[in-house]
């Protein structure tokens, strides 16, 4: 679903694991927790606060 990023809360070089929040989009009027698909090491965050995404958007590149 796309909407409008309200924070991102990891930064690049950040070592995740599946399921834990990445971002929050606001979509609807409501927010929601956008979760990482797998684990690894932030390798690259493609979007910032206030921009709007599309729905399959790629927002964070692990490695």
């Amino acid at each position: 679903m796309g909407g409008k990023v309200i924070k991102v809360t990891v930064n690049v070089g950040d070592t995740i694991s599946e399921d834990d929040e990445v971002a929050v989009l606001e979509a609807m009027k409501m927010e929601m927790p956008i979760l990482a698909e797998g684990d690894g090491t932030v390798a690259e965050v493609k979007v910032s606060a206030g921009q709007t995404v599309e729905a399959d958007q790629v927002i964070i590149v692990l490695k």
